[in-house]
Formats: structure tokens, C-alpha cells, sequence
């Protein structure tokens, strides 16, 4: 029986079963080879598609723009709408579902993103909220299913860094439900939710993912990929001093990408990175801190185990994959 995710909304992984998750990558890695080629997409011709953003985007909004633009949308973004100030998350979700065909939304409440998708009747992608992350984790699978030559399930990845923030929590979910090895790498108090922990971990059993939440850095011997996110997220930025504390030992350097003992593993991102001094916050963290690096190194950022450019440009194709599955013609 054939998958059909018409009229879904895109929350969160969780709501989403392996065939289905499979399914997805396997239509962005087509959809992907037909803008390789010069292919014209008209899978979104005629749809309207709206874009909501209360946090800022450089990756998201522009692959929405883009994955929509080839296949044939129209587009508005919106950054400065009546969302929970005048108007209640309801009340826009009731009005944008008339106008549009589609909505995303990238802001701080998973709740938001839900009344969304129950009140404006067309399907609602999360770009990004403080809980989640989805469409980033699927352009991090096809970018692992790209650089090994083992399935997902045959695969061992290791998140360290801040592990319950939205991507540590999606990278779960996904290895959880693809069978994968997972493993959190973190100081304890920067570990997942516990009832998240425990659901992945019945769901795991199921699939026979293996779940590890560690601070032991030798956890890191066999990784197929690296993954690291900021140590401090967007709303979160009071706190830097207090995570430079708690993560520096978590940091990826060399020595790290050396203990997994695989010259193939890859080191993956979701961008932006501290990886050195070149941006404000970068300087000013090391006139405050003097670390001219955090989560990762510029010589692994910039190094031969690094897939973070083509990880960013999957961004592109997952999200068009997911938006021409549930919205398209």
C-alpha cells in the first residue's frame, strides 16, 4: 500500500511512521536529481503558500522560498503579522487557511504550530520551534543516506553539545523511529526529556534503535556522523556563560573526531556555527570568554570530514519533498 501524506500537517517526527519518513527522503532525493538535471517542477503550480516568522531564518525561509519557486508557488512571507499580539493563534490560523494552501511557521511554542494545523484546515510545516525541528532532520538524513554506504538503521549517530534543545529532541525521534544507533553525548542536565527518553525508547524497541545518553566521550568510538548544534539557542542568549562552562569539554575538535576511530565519519551542523571569531557574537565572545571557537572547531568546521554546505542545500529539497507530499497536485 502506497504512502499518501495529502492534506498532513508537518509538526513534529513523531507523528510520522518510518515508512512514511522513508518515503520522504526518497521524494527529495528524486526531487533533488530533477533540479540537478534543469528538470521544471510544476507540483505547487497555482498553490499560495504563506510563511510565518517570529524567529529569524536564513536556511529556512530560503529554502522554503526557493523549494517552492521551482516548483511553481506563490509565496508571501510574513514577518510582522497580528500573530498572539492582536489577534489569537486561532483567529490567524482561521484566516490564513482561506487564503493559503499552506503554512509555515517558525516561532518559539510547539502549541502555536499546533493550533495552526487543528484550526486553519491546510497543511502546516514547523520550521522551527523551540521543541522541534523536523524539516531540518530530514535534510540531515539525506545528507547521511549521501556521504555512507550503510542503510539508516545500520547507522550510528552522535549528537554532543546541548541534547534538549529542538534538535537534539528530532534527532532522537528520528533514530528512534529509523532504527538507528543514537547517541546523546551531554552533560546530564542538558539530556533530553525524560518522557520523551522513555517514549523513544518504547518506540525503539519496536525498531531496534539503540539509545544511549552519556557523558563519556568515548561514546563517540564508531560514529557514522557527528552532529552539533549552538550551545546557546535563539531567546537563550542570557546564558552563554553558564553553557561554555557545562559544554566546552563537548566541544568537536580533532582529538573528538578522532576518538570515533572512522576516517569515513562525518561532521554535520545545522548552521549557523560559532566555529570562529568572524561575526559580532563571535568577537564577542572572545572579548568576554576568550574562546575564539565554541561548539566546534574551525578545523573541523572547514575540514574533510564536514558536510555542512551540502546538509545546508538539502534543506532545499527536503523541504520541497515535504510540502509537494502534502500540498501538492
Amino acid at each position: 500500500m502506497g504512502v499518501n501524506l495529502r492534506g498532513r500537517s508537518f509538526l513534529s517526527l513523531k507523528d510520522f511512521s518510518a515508512d512514511e519518513i522513508h518515503y520522504l527522503l526518497d521524494l527529495a532525493a528524486d526531487l533533488k536529481q530533477k533540479k540537478i538535471t534543469g528538470a521544471k517542477g510544476q507540483l505547487l503550480k497555482g498553490k499560495n503558500i504563506v510563511l510565518l516568522f517570529e524567529k529569524s531564518s536564513t536556511r529556512t525561509r530560503c529554502a522554503f522560498e526557493v523549494a517552492a519557486y521551482d516548483e511553481g508557488a506563490n509565496v508571501t512571507n510574513l514577518t510582522n503579522s497580528q500573530l498572539g499580539k492582536k489577534e489569537t493563534v486561532e483567529d490567524t490560523a482561521k484566516v490564513l487557511g482561506r487564503f493559503y494552501d499552506g503554512i509555515e511557521f517558525r516561532g518559539f511554542k510547539q502549541s502555536d504550530v499546533e493550533l495552526l494545523a487543528i484550526y486553519s484546515g491546510v497543511p502546516v510545516w514547523n520550521g522551527l520551534t523551540d521543541s522541534y525541528h523536523p524539516t531540518q532532520v530530514l535534510a540531515d538524513l539525506l545528507t547521511i543516506k549521501e556521504n555512507t554506504n550503510k542503510a539508516l538503521d545500520k547507522i550510528k549517530l552522535v549528537y554532543t553539545g546541548d541534547a534538549r534543545n529542538n534538535m537534539g529532541n528530532s534527532l532522537l525521534i528520528a533514530a528512534a523511529k529509523l532504527g538507528m544507533e543514537f547517541v546523546a553525548l551531554a552533560p546530564k542536565s542538558l539530556w533530553p526529556e525524560a518522557e520523551l527518553v522513555k517514549d523513544m525508547q518504547e518506540i525503539a524497541a519496536e525498531t531496534g534503535a539503540r539509545i544511549n545518553l552519556t557523558e563519556d566521550l568515548e561514546a563517540v568510538e564508531g560514529a557514522d556522523a557527528v552532529y552539533t548544534d549552538v550551545w546557546v539557542s535563539m531567546g537563550e542568549e542570557d546564558q552563554f556563560e553558564e553553557r561554555i562552562e557545562l559544554l566546552k569539554k563537548y566541544q568537536v575538535n580533532q582529538s573528538l573526531i578522532e576518538k570515533a576511530n572512522n576516517d569515513e565519519v562525518i561532521f554535520l551542523h545545522c548552521l549557523p556555527s560559532f566555529h570562529d571569531n568572524k561575526t559580532t557574537i563571535g568577537r564577542e565572545i572572545e572579548e568576554k570568554f576568550g574562546l575564539k571557537e565554541m561548539e566546534v572547531t574551525d578545523a573541523v568546521f572547514n575540514g574533510k570530514h564536514s558536510r555542512v554546505f551540502e546538509e545546508a542545500e538539502n534543506r532545499i529539497h527536503t523541504i520541497k519533498a515535504v510540502m509537494v507530499a502534502t500540498a501538492g497536485n
